[in-house]
Formats: structure tokens, sequence, C-alpha cells
């Protein structure tokens, strides 16, 4: 079995009474992933980042990119949101909790066709979905994605899987994917609420990476004009810049058009964006040192980004 899912374990005093005769959490579901579940010799990366900077039009973009180097790509969107490959597919797509419910979570009824959907230029698509809000783990539903491709044996055909991670959330569901990443990126814009976020990121994947290969790749600059603070971060625990994305009207106008910025009509600007993403999916196939950095206490990052 590789995914093992367990009732929400009765609470011992001291603890949370009932309420109407119940333990608050009771029916929810926790998850331990099986180690031995791999995603095979695919390179993986998980994509994480503050709520709403951008990850998921960094993630789509990036693996068009990937593609245009000739790789065969699978994009798995991890947010009950289920946007993550809107732009590639043009619509939203079910999530693989909705087909799952559809079959009456009998997973050998489905078909790849049922949870898995061509993108832009080939790109693969999956939204993972979520669990209902307050009722779950997140780490079961990426549980389940990864055995469903495997079982499918999809995963023996992809050259690079990426992972778009639900927003800043870093509790041991939504930190699944890190089992599998041999490289995570953070995205990141140039202002305090963003590189906090990071700073928990980057303690998140420390966590993970005492037992799994994941390892820290760098930091993608999203939605700014400068990246002197993230500069004075990254140098204060030892991350490194690997693209610079600015805060383009192009970039926003590319998800109201349902597109990639590979799709945009031609402008100098444009092509510079593009070429930022064809050199960072170049870099990243070629392989990076893993960065060992060590995150900051709250009060030293106020410190550090000049808040008296």
């Amino acid at each position: 079995m590789s995914t093992v899912t367990v009732p929400f374990p009765d609470i011992k005093r001291p603890g949370p009474r009932p309420v109407n005769g119940r333990v608050d959490g009771e029916g929810s579901v926790q998850v331990q992933l099986d180690p031995e579940l791999k995603i095979g010799n695919a390179k993986v990366f998980a994509i994480y980042g503050k709520g709403g900077i951008g990850k998921s039009t960094t993630s789509s973009n990036l693996s068009v990119a990937f593609s245009k180097l000739g790789k065969r790509v699978l994009q798995i969107g991890c947010d009950p949101k289920h946007d993550s490959t809107f732009t590639l597919t043009k619509k939203l797509m079910p999530t693989v909790i909705d087909v799952l419910e559809t079959v009456d979570f009998h997973p050998e009824e489905l078909r790849i066709e049922d949870f898995v959907f061509p993108g832009y230029n080939g790109v693969m698509c999956v939204e993972a979905g979520g669990p209902p809000a307050g009722t779950g783990c997140g780490g079961y539903v990426v549980g389940q994605t990864v055995k469903l491709l495997k079982e499918h044996h999809l995963l023996e055909e992809t050259d690079v899987v990426i992972f778009d991670v639900l927003g800043d959330v870093v509790c041991g569901g939504f930190a699944a994917p890190l089992q599998h990443a041999d490289r995570a990126l953070i995205v990141t814009a140039n202002d305090f609420d963003s590189i906090f976020a990071m700073n928990r990121i980057v303690q998140a994947i420390g966590a993970k990476a005492k037992n799994y290969n994941v390892r820290l790749g760098g930091v993608i600059a999203n939605r700014s004009k400068e990246t002197d603070q993230i500069d004075r971060f990254n140098a204060q625990i030892g991350l490194k810049l690997m693209a610079h994305f600015p805060d383009l009207d192009v970039i926003r106008r590319s998800r109201l058009k349902k597109s990639t910025l590979f799709e945009m009509e031609y402008s100098p600007e444009l092509e510079a964006v593009q070429n930022e993403y064809m050199r960072l999916a170049a870099a990243l196939w070629l392989g990076s040192e893993p960065l060992h950095a060590v995150a900051m206490k709250d009060r030293d990052i106020f410190d550090l980004l000049g808040f008296d």
C-alpha cells in the first residue's frame, strides 16, 4: 500500500473537550506517505512561495520553457483552487479528488484521460485538488495523485515534473511534494511579507531534507522591479537568485487571456521575459548545486530589512 490513511487519533487529557459529543478534529484524515513511493527518473521541482505571489504563472511558463527544450513535462497543481494549469489548458480542469469521487474512490476504475489533460505545447496537466476545508490533509491528495500516475505508467514517460504548491502553507500535508522533489524553488517579491514567507518555507525544506533527497535550488524574484531586499536576505542565509521577472502588465494580461507568456503578442519586453524563462529552464535541466540555507529568527528578519 503506497498511502496509509488513519483517523485523527483520540485526544487524551490534557486536550480539547468534546463539544456536542465530538472532539475538535474528529473525522478528519491525517496521512503517512510511503517513503518507497518514488516518481522515477524525472527531474522533479517543487515551487513554493507566499499566497498570490505568482507561483502558478511561474510554474506554467517554466513548464512551457522545458517543453520548448524538447522535454516531456508534467505539471501537478496542489491547490484546492485547481487553477495551476489554467493557462496551459485554457479552462479549469477536474481534480484528482473530483474524479476519484465519481468512482466512489476506486482508483482502478479510472482511465488516464480522466485526470491527465493535454496543455499548451504538449505539457501534461494534473490538478490534485485538496480535501474539503477543515476536514483532511493535503498530503493524502498528493500521495494519491503520485500513486495514480505511477499505476498508469505516466511517470516513466516524463522528463520533468513540476509541483505547484498551495501558498505559503508549510504543514506536513502541503510539504508532501518535497518528499518527491529534487529541488525546491521559492518564488518571492521584493517585500517583507514575501520574504517572511520565504524564510518559513526554508525551514520546511530544511526539515524535509533530513529524511528525503530534496534540497533548496534557489529563489525566483517575481513582480519586482528591484531585488535589493531579496539579495540582502539571500546573502544573510545562503540563498541565490536564479531568475528575475519584473512586474509587467503583459504578465497580468496573460492570465486574463488564458494564455502562457509564450502565446502572447510579441513585444521586446515580453521577449526578454520569455528568454529569462528559457534560461532558467536550461539551468535547472543542467543541474544546480544544492543550497544549505539556514532560516532566520522572525525578529532578525525585522531587523535585517530595516524595521526599528
